[in-house]
């Protein structure tokens, strides 16, 4: 997930976007007058993004058509209007919509994965055959990079890891009839998707090229996937120019989105090189992909949220009945520290609380959520150094039993009467809302920003 403490593209141009959109509201329309010093802020935030240039002038001339001029729909002001037209314009950049994987007529579906040294292609098969899994399909890895030290070995651990069957020949180079092997080892499981791990070399040369169209001929797959760590900028997009050239793939995959990158290879590739970015992968677990959705981006980018996404990560994270469990329990006031340990647990499934609140409309620009991370941390620890017992009953937590738990968790008793005293307050509210009852919240933005170490609990 992308962490809190990051400073990643969305942050970057996120809050560049928002400051150029409050200079433009207050007007009653946008005009030539208005409009001309927000796109030449627009245009510098996006070359500083290390945007392709010729898709800069095009992105901004296109907007200034669309936007001189335009009357202010009733109901809304010129900054929500000229938000309208650059997230519009910003999605159809990136693609417009979400580009899915081709499916074959009949299985397996053959996905093979190019792309040089370094830009996470071992990884990524794994996340994608996890991603695959999860949609029930059943998926052989082939590791047919024989070149890289520890390349196969790498491959059968994250195949271990999401109980995946991974092909691999040890110490041979032949990666033609390893590949052809495979295909038949494939059929014989009745695999619905091949995924092909293939060699990449530091940069781009004729052996490199040959071996993967050699790969492409052999195996006919239904996708070419270009593997590019987006750390490496505008160099991804010339990258893309060359191996499309060659290999005539059919999609990327951006790596390392989740890193200080500032961005321009996502919101140029489409348009350069004519190929969709079809996944983009956000961090270092075995769950940190996603499918691309333009439109999801693009608001994430603008600081408005991304509910949708959140809303998929908490059904893919928790269980159905873990959710029924605990509705039933809200509604029956039978919650207890065990139930609380749980939630917090589920929580932490889905990634920080800084990368969770990027998904939160309006909530994107909190602040340092360290000490909040902190807080949650030492939560953890004190509710799993109590008995069964005092998770059930909390108020049998005397002082001898409290200092005990102290001890356990590497924490003063103080922390733990806080802890009690947060979960009555939740309990309270929980409470209310079960006889439809809406409490009243303090302050989110204070409870949320870490000050003072709190977390609201």
């Amino acid at each position: 997930m992308i962490c809190y403490n990051e400073v990643t593209m969305l942050d970057n141009l996120g809050s560049r976007f928002q400051d150029i959109f409050k200079k433009v509201r207050g007007h009653g329309k946008l005009s030539e007058s208005n409009i001309k010093d927000a796109l030449k802020e627009v245009k510098m935030s996006l070359l500083e993004a290390d945007v392709n240039y010729k898709v800069v002038k095009d992105f901004i001339e296109s907007i200034r058509e669309k936007a001189i001029g335009t009357e202010v729909l009733k109901g809304i002001n010129p900054g929500q209007q000229f938000i309208k037209l650059v997230n519009d314009e910003l999605v159809q950049l990136l693609g417009g919509t979400n580009a899915r994987l081709t499916k074959a007529p009949k299985n397996p579906t053959i996905l093979m994965l190019s792309g040089l040294q370094g830009a996470g292609k071992t990884t990524f098969a794994g996340k994608l055959a996890k991603f695959l899994k999860k949609q029930n399909e059943k998926v052989l890895l082939v590791a047919a990079d024989v070149y890289r030290p520890a390349a196969i070995k790498q491959l059968q651990v994250l195949g271990q890891q999401v109980d995946v069957s991974v092909y691999a020949e040890e110490g041979h180079q032949d990666v033609l009839g390893i590949c052809e092997r495979a295909l038949e080892k494939a059929k014989e499981e009745h695999a619905t998707y091949m995924i092909i791990d293939t060699a990449g070399r530091l940069h781009i040369d004729e052996a490199l090229m040959e071996e993967l169209r050699n790969i492409k001929r052999l195996t006919r797959p239904q996708e070419i996937l270009l593997v590019v760590d987006s750390m490496i900028g505008q160099d991804a997009v010339n990258l893309a120019k060359s191996f499309n050239e060659s290999l005539s793939i059919d999609g990327v995959v951006l790596t390392k989105l989740d890193g200080d990158t500032r961005g321009g290879a996502a919101l140029s590739i489409k348009s350069v090189v004519g190929k969709p970015i079809k996944f983009i992968g956000v961090g270092e677990k075995l769950d940190d992909i996603e499918l691309f959705h333009p439109d999801r981006l693009v608001s994430r980018i603008l600081g408005m949220g991304d509910v949708v996404s959140l809303v998929e990560k908490a059904q893919s994270a928790i269980e159905e009945e873990d959710a029924k469990s605990l509705e039933e329990k809200i509604r029956t006031q039978k919650f207890d520290l065990n139930d609380f340990l749980k939630q917090l647990q589920n929580i932490k499934k889905l990634g920080s609380l800084g990368s969770i609140l990027k998904l939160i409309p309006g909530m994107g620009q909190i602040g340092d959520l360290a000490p909040a991370e902190k807080e949650m941390k030492k939560v953890e620890a004190i509710i799993q150094s109590m008995t069964k017992q005092e998770r059930k009953k909390p108020e049998i937590l005397k002082a001898s039993r409290k200092q005990r738990i102290a001890k356990g968790s590497g924490t003063d008793v103080a922390d733990i009467n806080r802890l009690l005293k947060q979960f009555d307050q939740m309990k309270t509210m929980m409470k209310m809302f079960a006889g439809g009852k809406m409490p009243n919240f303090p302050n989110l933005n204070g409870m949320m920003s870490g000050k003072g170490g709190k977390f609201p609990f």
